[in-house]
């Protein structure tokens, strides 16, 4: 079942005044429960395209569905709700609010969503219990290694049972033991609950876990295996 969708998808920045073409005309559909993986190298466009099909930028041209509905359409109120309600997002440098422990961190999304207290901590405890971070829970994000920081980064984005996580690099400041447990723990998440993954990534240890593999190059599709 299609999830996300865009067509001719085009994104152009300005450097200096000089327009550099990060996608040229992106055609792509993810069904429901892929673990999809864009590579590429630096460049390419893997975390432009991954920020456009997640709502966190607009294209230049184009269009993004998500289930079967036109993305930027939508006011900026009605994308941030959905975002929230709908996307998870793992990033490369963790992005944990430093004042929080793990707990409140993993907390904060179910807080905006207005959960109360005693279910939005039930859960959190639960999930963290489940996927092996209890012991995290009261600790800050400096006291916490690079690995533990990105395990609680990746419950925080599937507390709120999400359609799609979007993980850009997750790995990349990971040793790859740390980066192996970590793709564990998504790949169960993605057999266990459908959630669909698309990561942005060029670390081989991550594109061989790929149910589907797309390679950009130069801002444009060249493989889809």
């Amino acid at each position: 079942m299609e999830i996300i969708k865009c067509e001719n998808l085009q994104k152009i920045y300005q450097d200096n005044g000089v327009p550099v073409h990060a996608l040229k005309g992106i055609n792509l559909t993810i069904n429901k429960g892929e673990f999809t993986v864009i590579a590429g190298p630096s460049g390419s466009g893997k975390t432009t395209l991954l920020n456009l099909l997640g709502a966190l930028d607009k294209p230049t041209e184009g269009t993004v569905y998500f289930n079967g509905e036109v993305l930027y359409k939508k006011k900026r109120r009605e994308l941030s709700r959905l975002r929230l309600e709908n996307f998870g997002f793992v990033f490369q440098a963790y992005n944990l609010i430093p004042v929080l422990t793990a707990l409140e961190n993993i907390e904060f999304s179910m807080m905006l969503l207005g959960i109360p207290e005693k279910e939005r901590r039930e859960k959190a405890i639960t999930l963290m219990e489940e996927l092996g971070i209890a012991e995290l829970a009261n600790k800050r994000p400096n006291e916490m290694s690079g690995g533990q920081q990105q395990r609680v980064a990746v419950v925080r984005a599937i507390v709120n049972d999400p359609d799609v996580v979007f993980a850009d690099e997750p790995t990349a400041n990971l040793d790859s033991k740390t980066g192996d447990n970590l793709l564990n723990l998504m790949q169960e998440m993605n057999e266990k609950k459908q959630i669909t993954f698309i990561f942005s990534s060029h670390d081989k240890q991550v594109m061989e876990r790929a149910k589907r593999l797309l390679i950009l190059k130069d801002g444009l599709l060249e493989k889809d295996n």
